[in-house]
């Protein structure tokens, strides 16, 4: 019991000495933690006032160096006005001096101005008496030689007419030659220009295809029974199949092309395909003739697109594109056409002239050669009736009309067209001429110097492009000369026929001949 007491007391004993122990403890920390936050305090205090000092000792420093940059900047200015006043004052100075100078002048030309005056009044006492001395010398002259003046004016201005007429003649046949040398010398400049960038293929269209068979025994096939398939060909097609002895082939004879490629292709399809007979042959005729006509199309569309010419109607597309099937003189119509425009264009371009346009009437100008075979009429007036149906330029209109020479030519382009197709039509190797109608060619020229009086004989020389005539000395002069050139030049344009130009050379020789013996 006395234990438990004694333990009682040990701990209440325990716990009053715990806490005042803790209380002294706390009393201490709190005594410390006062004393270091008056002492933080303290140096805040001290910091606050030396970063006070610091501020007033920069701000000091500061406001020192402004006011002397102030002070400089003042002294700049003073310096700065000082010198624009002596520079105003330099300038002032000069202006007075300018000034005096300028009235200096004034009062030396105002001088010489009358000093002039003076010098005008005595020129003009001197011109009165030398007009009267010249009038006395007139009269005077007058009464010695026994002419007027207006009888000596008539005399020698009629000397002078005379001689002048006289230069003025030589002078302008002097300009006449040279400016037609120079004419000359261009178109033949532009003409070889206009060759040398635009080359073609010689090549021309044959009246005949050969289509080649696999075998002899096809002719047989094709021939059919008692001649009932080659006589349905010919009649649906319009074209003679000729199947002589030449081995693995048949001709096809036709002077329509387009007729001819339809029965080229028909054939061809029946011999691949094996079938012949009439029934099957009606077929892939009907069948060929869209085909083609589809090709006729992609023809009129490649040739636009090639030369860019645009704006075309579907039906005119379709007549150019036909073209490709009709030639002349073996020359394919297309192909002469394209020619004809590419040449037009690169004439209309040296001449300034609108190449586009150009290009379009070169390409139209034979497109009546497509349907000359359905329409009666000129394949001149058929084209121009074309062009007008689908609203074509007044200028490629009258190219068309005027390209073989039947309509004068309204415009530049007009005759460009005429010297393309010209060119295309006479170039080596672009048409088949029989040697028939080339003699006749060069027998009519010949015939045509021959019958001029005073000629003793005619050459036609370069394939019938040079004409040389050959006069008689004591029947023709030299003037006599250049008016048989002349004639011989209408009589060829009026009565003849012919690609591209002739030149006509007139020579007139005289020889003395001796002999020593």
């Amino acid at each position: 019991m006395n234990n438990i007491l004694f333990s009682i007391l040990l701990i209440i004993i325990g716990l009053v000495v715990g806490f005042f122990v803790s209380y002294f403890l706390n009393y201490i920390k709190e005594n410390n933690a006062s004393k270091k936050a008056e002492k933080i305090i303290n140096q805040a205090k001290k910091d606050i006032e030396k970063l006070k000092r610091d501020a007033a000792l920069e701000q000091k420093e500061e406001s020192h160096k402004a006011k002397m940059e102030l002070d400089k900047e003042i002294r700049e200015k003073k310096e700065e006005i000082k010198e624009s006043e002596d520079r105003l004052l330099q300038r002032e100075s000069n202006i007075d001096k300018r000034e005096e100078m300028f009235q200096k002048r004034e009062l030396a030309l105002d001088e010489r101005d009358n000093k002039l005056s003076k010098k005008q009044e005595e020129i003009q006492i001197e011109k009165s008496k030398v007009d009267e001395i010249r009038k006395e010398q007139l009269e005077l002259l007058e009464k010695i030689s026994g002419f007027s003046k207006e009888k000596a004016r008539d005399l020698v201005m009629s000397k002078v007419k005379e001689n002048m007429t006289k230069e003025i003649s030589e002078y302008i046949r002097e300009r006449e030659n040279e400016a037609k040398l120079e004419a000359d010398k261009k178109a033949r400049e532009m003409i070889v220009i206009s060759m040398q960038k635009y080359a073609a293929d010689i090549a021309s269209d044959q009246t005949v295809t050969v289509v080649d068979l696999p075998n002899d025994e096809m002719k047989g096939r094709i021939i059919g029974r008692e001649g009932r398939n080659i006589r349905t060909i010919e009649a649906i097609t319009g074209v003679d199949l000729i199947i002589d002895d030449t081995p693995e082939a048949v001709v096809l004879s036709s002077f329509d092309p387009l007729r001819r490629e339809i029965a080229r292709v028909t054939l061809d399809t029946l011999i691949k395909d094996g079938r012949i007979h009439p029934t099957r042959i009606e077929e892939l005729y009907d069948k060929v003739c869209k085909d083609v006509h589809q090709q006729i199309i992609q023809y009129g569309q490649d040739v636009t697109f090639e030369l860019g010419l645009t704006k075309f109607a579907p039906e005119l597309i379709e007549i150019i594109g036909k073209l490709h099937f009709r030639t002349s003189y073996g020359q394919n119509a297309l192909q002469h056409s394209k020619e004809v425009a590419e040449l037009s264009g690169i004439l209309a371009g040296e001449l300034g002239e609108n190449v586009t346009l150009a290009k379009r009437a070169g390409l139209l100008h034979d497109i009546g050669k497509a349907i000359d075979h359905e329409i009666e009429g000129s394949h001149v007036d058929i084209g121009v009736d074309i062009a007008k149906k689908y609203h074509e330029n007044e200028v490629v209109i009258n190219a068309i009309a005027s390209h073989h020479g039947d309509t004068p030519a309204t415009s530049v382009i007009s005759t460009i067209v005429a010297i393309a197709d010209a060119l295309s039509a006479s170039r080596p190797g672009a048409r088949n001429d029989s040697l028939e109608n080339y003699i006749k060619r060069l027998s009519q020229l010949e015939e045509v110097g021959n019958e001029i009086a005073g000629v003793e004989k005619t050459y036609a020389v370069q394939a019938g492009r040079e004409l040389r005539v050959i006069v008689k000395p004591e029947e023709v002069d030299d003037l006599d000369a250049h008016r048989i050139a002349r004639e011989v030049k209408e009589k060829i344009e009026a009565n003849l026929k012919y690609p591209g130009t002739i030149k006509i050379t007139v020579i007139r020789e005289t020889r003395a001949q001796e002999e020593a013996k």
